[in-house]
């Protein structure tokens, strides 16, 4: 990805994150409103993720889990007794991660790019695994096509954990520095429309 590879990119992240936010922040504003009354806490989750350089941003979706004693773990299943009613809807539907827009807006996150994990995975890569930390995470790339239905695949597996670091984990490394070696804007757009349609 060259640089002007990269100044492109990020024009159309401010732009159309802008445009983004205008439209759908009643959506927001409702959907956050919903998560409020069902988890009777702060409708917006906000978590600690590894972001470009591998420095720590506050990602905001909207908050489709409660507070389950004893389950701590951070690999979501589709069966997760911790997802809340809405929560299966703004998931199946997507509208969990329009927050991230703001995040795509300040620069913190790109709408395509390697999803930001939490401390333990993208910061703890080594060698030319490191690459991907070169550029924002995105909202949806590659890797988050070819694994959207992750927790159903989670929720087969008799340990999610062990099978996400071990099997799933490694495939989106490599997923995300092909992203990055074979790079186009056009290859962008099309990862888009495929999230939006898929």
């Amino acid at each position: 990805m060259t640089q002007c590879d990269k100044f492109i990119k990020r024009i159309f992240d401010i732009i159309v994150s802008f445009i983004g936010l205008i439209i759908t922040l009643p959506v927001i504003l409702i959907s956050w409103l919903i998560s409020a009354v069902e988890t009777s806490s702060n409708g917006f989750f906000i978590q600690k993720r590894v972001g470009k350089n591998g420095k720590l941003f506050n990602v905001i979706k909207i908050k489709t889990m409660r507070k389950v004693s004893g389950v701590n773990t951070s690999v979501t299943t589709e069966n997760d007794v911790r997802i809340t009613n809405s929560g299966v809807f703004f998931r199946k539907t997507k509208i969990d991660e329009l927050p991230q827009l703001w995040n795509v807006l300040i620069g913190q996150m790109s709408f395509v790019g390697p999803r930001p994990d939490v401390p333990g995975y993208a910061d703890v890569l080594t060698g030319k695994d490191r690459l991907i930390l070169s550029i924002r995470p995105g909202i949806t790339g590659p890797a988050s096509i070819k694994y959207k239905d992750e927790e159903a695949l989670l929720a087969k597996q008799e340990h999610p954990e062990s099978y996400n670091r071990n099997v799933i984990w490694p495939d989106k490394v490599d997923m995300n520095l092909s992203y990055i070696k074979y790079y186009s804007f056009v290859k962008d757009v099309n990862y888009i429309w495929k999230t939006i349609v898929g």
